[in-house]
């Protein structure tokens, strides 16, 4: 209980650290930038040079490893998520679609960079992302349909009356709720996944420490035990790669099951 007692504090250390504190300005003012925001902007600087980049190398027989990664992730998209979800006339809504997601899985890449926080790590960037989306997929859906057709379409055709209304208002709410799911399904992962990861990390630390400041059997018996936190901390680090990509991908999944819905019934 030793080794535990000081867990508490440390846990505590770290949701602050996650809390990511401002950068410029303070909590108290109207407007601060916080660490998260000054990673997001790292990021978006990143998702240009990568772009133009590639842009830059792209050829008809692409060559290097760089510009074949770029080019079967936007083949990826383009067939898998915009053609397989969308269907016809996905070319449109393609470059949307694309820099969603590289931005995303950016962001959540650099978040695994010790020392850096993930712009998707905190409720504003994500919350930002699901409000373009929504304002997207429904101003899509009233060009397409006509704003009355559209708020029409919201309930299901061929029931009655009373029973239209029911089902309209409920699915008006869900409607809304798509804003919220969006944005905390991709926060929740990443911040959650940090959090795991913190801790495993104070584990290891906490378990280790008492034989490096004095070498002793009991102190090594203990040290014993921070080598399942750290395997534990390595196989979770591995599984947040993972998940930064497939967040990724789910998001802008979701976008386009979206602006397919939003094309009629």
């Amino acid at each position: 209980m030793g080794v535990l007692s000081d867990l508490p504090e440390h846990i505590n250390e770290l949701l602050e650290d996650l809390g990511g504190g401002p950068v410029i300005g303070s909590g108290d003012s109207w407007f601060y930038i916080s660490q998260y925001t000054i990673w997001m902007l790292i990021a978006a600087v990143v998702l240009l040079v990568i772009v133009f980049a590639a842009k830059k190398r792209m050829a008809l027989v692409p060559q290097g490893r760089f510009v074949n990664a770029v080019e079967y992730v936007v083949e990826f998209i383009r067939r898998d998520v915009g053609e397989g979800v969308i269907g016809h006339g996905y070319e449109k809504h393609l470059p949307l679609l694309l820099t969603i997601f590289f931005f995303i899985v950016i962001n959540n890449i650099i978040g695994l960079i010790p020392g850096c926080k993930p712009g998707t790590g905190t409720m504003g960037v994500t919350f930002a992302l699901a409000l373009v989306v929504f304002i997207y997929f429904n101003w899509f859906g009233i060009k397409q349909q006509g704003l009355g057709t559209y708020i029409k379409n919201i309930g299901p055709a061929g029931v009655i009356l009373p029973l239209f209304l029911l089902i309209w208002c409920i699915e008006l709410v869900s409607l809304f709720l798509r804003l919220i799911t969006l944005a905390v399904r991709l926060f929740a992962n990443m911040y959650a996944g940090h959090i795991v990861m913190g801790t495993f990390a104070i584990l290891t630390t906490l378990f280790l420490t008492p034989l490096i400041t004095s070498f002793s059997a009991g102190a090594l018996g203990t040290a014993t035990a921070s080598i399942g936190w750290m395997l534990l901390l390595v196989a979770m680090y591995l599984m947040e790669c993972l998940v930064a990509v497939i967040q990724a991908y789910v998001f802008t999944l979701l976008t386009a099951v979206y602006i397919s819905l939003a094309r009629g019934h």
